[in-house]
């Protein structure tokens, strides 16, 4: 198998170039971004350069895209030609060199207001919620994956989306939390895009990719009227190491994302939950970042 990895400078891209390459995959990395993980560099808007990164592919893992923080910056009209037309080019291109399957990197931000809580409840976000996009972001997203749905099952090429839940540097209180309910590790990420590359499975499938939360649907009631206590009562190992750095435990939480399904279909298990995030956090890295730094910006 020959992947290619589109958008291999960015962080995720760079995450799973790396783990298929320690993994003896064959992988080509392309960005417009020079990088080590970047072996062809250019813009895949490019007829020619897009004809040259699929050259010999039999795998796309395609993670190139606007995000959220070029909303307000980039054009509307650039969101649609990165994240819906470039998406469509890349597959059919691909197919058209011998392409056998696609992995594409989504985001759980698309659900949108299907993520917000109700009726005093946090929202039990799975592959069944309804997508509600607030953004062009969420929106173009959005309009790619279901371009990629009626392609597969035009064509019947195997096509598995990777909706993945937040994942970037934060203050380190904020991001351990989010490991129980709507974080996850970039290493996790990798895995989960490798897991379904290897297990190339029939038709159209979706998942949700979110490190593992130690809630359930039962729980959404206390998440929302007293996280803190649920905490306390369910991870007590946490609160003593909030407790012993002077941190506060969130009163609230609005939602989990449920990502059981990726567990069932493809095998993935997350290693990287909040003692991850404090790990790094002590070791000194940048992937973490200080407490209240967000409020301090």
């Amino acid at each position: 198998m020959t992947v290619l990895v589109t958008g291999s400078a960015g962080r995720i891209g760079r995450a799973i170039y790396i783990h298929l390459a320690n993994l003896g995959y064959q992988v080509r990395g392309v960005d417009l971004t020079p990088c080590s993980t970047a072996d062809l560099v250019g813009d895949l808007c490019d007829d020619e350069v897009r004809r040259q990164a699929l050259e010999g592919i039999t795998a796309l893992v395609h993670t190139a895209a606007l995000h959220a923080p070029h909303v307000g910056l980039a054009p509307q009209q650039r969101f649609q030609q990165i994240n819906v037309t470039l998406t469509q080019q890349l597959v059919e291109e691909g197919v058209r060199q011998g392409l056998k399957q696609v992995v594409f990197t989504s985001t759980t931000a698309l659900y949108g207001h299907s993520s917000e809580p109700t009726r005093g409840r946090a929202a039990w976000v799975d592959e069944q919620a309804v997508p509600q996009p607030r953004t062009v972001y969420h929106t173009t997203k959005l309009e790619a994956e279901s371009w990629l749905r009626r392609f597969s099952e035009q064509t019947g090429l195997p096509v598995t989306v990777l909706r993945m839940s937040r994942c970037f540097p934060e203050a380190v209180d904020i991001m351990a939390v989010y490991r129980l309910n709507r974080g996850i590790d970039a290493r996790d990420v990798a895995c989960g895009h490798e897991l379904a590359l290897r297990r190339s499975l029939p038709g159209f499938n979706l998942f949700n990719l979110s490190a593992a939360s130690p809630f359930t649907p039962q729980d959404t009631q206390a998440l929302y009227e007293d996280a803190a206590s649920l905490i306390r009562q369910t991870l007590p190992e946490l609160a003593v190491e909030f407790d012993r750095r002077g941190w506060s435990l969130p009163h609230s939480l609005d939602r989990v994302y449920d990502a059981g399904a990726a567990t069932r279909a493809l095998g993935w298990q997350p290693k990287h939950g909040f003692e991850s995030v404090l790990a790094l956090y002590d070791q000194g890295l940048a992937e973490v970042l200080p407490p209240g730094w967000q409020a301090a910006r």
